[in-house]
Order: C-alpha cells, then sequence, then structure tokens
C-alpha cells in the first residue's frame, strides 16, 4: 500500500530573482534562514538538505561572482547550459541533465554561473550542510544514466565518488514507463515531464515529500530525490 504524500506546486510560491535570473524559491530550511521564511508557502528541508531553487537564466544572464563557505551546492542542469567560472574548476561547460557539486569546507569556493546563449535556460540548484566542517574544497561533475537513480551526493564513508554523508541525493532520468522506489522519508522535485507518486499525479514544477516514495514516469521525467539515511 503506498504511503500519502505531500504536494508543493511551484507557481504557488511567488517568483524572485537577483542578477540575471528568476527563481522560486521552495525549500528555505529555517534554521539557517529563520522561521520567518516559510510564510511565503516553501517548506523546510530534510536531513541537511536546506535550500532548493528552481532558476530561470535570461539570455546571457549570469549569477555574478560570489563565495560560499560551509555549503555543499548542487547544480542540476534542466534545459539549455552553463558556463562555469570560479575558483574550482574554471571553464566547464554543463549541459543538459549534467550535475555539478562544489563543496564548500572551509577553505570556501568563488564562483559565478553562466547562460552562455540567446535563449532562457533553467537550473536547480540545492545547498547541504556538510556534516564536518573545517573540510577542504572540492568539486565534482555527473551524467545521471537514465533508467535509474543516479547518486550525487551522500555515498559511504568508504565511497571516493561522491561526497560521503547520511543525506542523500539522487537524479533520475526516466522514459515513459520506468519506474522507482524509495524506503525512506523524502523530498523530490520533478523537473521534466509527468508521473504518478504513490498513487498521485505529479508533474513538472510539483515538490513532494512522505515516508516513502513509489514513483512511475508517465512522459519522459528529470526527478531530484533527497533522502535521509533511517
Amino acid at each position: 500500500m503506498n504511503s500519502s504524500i505531500d504536494i508543493l506546486k511551484r507557481d504557488n510560491i511567488l517568483e524572485g530573482g537577483f542578477a540575471g535570473l528568476k527563481e522560486h524559491r521552495l525549500v528555505k530550511e529555517p534554521k539557517l534562514f529563520g522561521s520567518q521564511e516559510n510564510r511565503d508557502g516553501s517548506w523546510p528541508g530534510i536531513g541537511n538538505f536546506v535550500y532548493l531553487a528552481d532558476a530561470r537564466f535570461m539570455p546571457h544572464g549570469e549569477t555574478r561572482m560570489h563565495s560560499h563557505h560551509e555549503i555543499d551546492v548542487i547544480s542540476v542542469i534542466v534545459d539549455g547550459r552553463i558556463s562555469h567560472e570560479g575558483s574550482l574548476e574554471h571553464g566547464k561547460d554543463l549541459h543538459g541533465n549534467d550535475v555539478q557539486v562544489q563543496r564548500a569546507g572551509g577553505e570556501g569556493f568563488s564562483h559565478n554561473e553562466i547562460n552562455p546563449d540567446d535563449n532562457w535556460n533553467r537550473m536547480i540548484q540545492l545547498w547541504v550542510l556538510p556534516e564536518k566542517p573545517g573540510q577542504p574544497a572540492d568539486y565534482k561533475v555527473y551524467q545521471p544514466v537514465t533508467g535509474k537513480l543516479t547518486r550525487i551526493y551522500g555515498g559511504d564513508e568508504n565511497s571516493d565518488s561522491d561526497f560521503p554523508a547520511k543525506t542523500k541525493i539522487e537524479v533520475a532520468i526516466l522514459s515513459n514507463g520506468q519506474s522507482i522506489k524509495i524506503d525512506e522519508p523524502f523530498l523530490a522535485y520533478i523537473t521534466r515531464g509527468k508521473g504518478i507518486a504513490n498513487g498521485e499525479a505529479i508533474e513538472d514544477g510539483d515538490l513532494i515529500r512522505g515516508d516513502s516514495l513509489n514513483f512511475k514516469a508517465t512522459d519522459d521525467v528529470q526527478l531530484i530525490v533527497v533522502h535521509t539515511r533511517h
């Protein structure tokens, strides 16, 4: 039997933005942003996951160079591409479905994400608080595999393929009819297509949460799943 889920519609959140982009901020963890920040209908995070923004870059828009400390910043490309500048892996180009993970740690990093094209693009940004302070800055890029969940954050302690943590983030690129299951408390955001989650229809721009997830794609789907170990 499927467990119930809550659904937050992106377009029920007022769109804001800064510099060269517009964004909906769907997750803002009170322990980082303050308890008043969720009055707009946004949700708190789960585990050490504290922030999710659905951003649209204007043509040739950019975030402008800025810095982070003691935060892990994850960027999931939905549409278009991003030119990455900064103190970590300067000059990288990211394309649709690519995932960029930047660890600030105690060392910190600076970055500027740029839309190099004449069209609007779209990128999801997530923040996770590291479990151990003072770690060195680090950088990884992933290309999720179609048809399954691809772990992009939160591996086991003995893994060097991602950043070990109890809070896990995975991206699923699914074709119509493919499915995934999660047997842990989760937050999930669908950024392309539509599907059935625990018996309920969801579509692009829906943030969902629950104690477990049984999801089947009814279209070509990009789905971001955050979950925590029991």
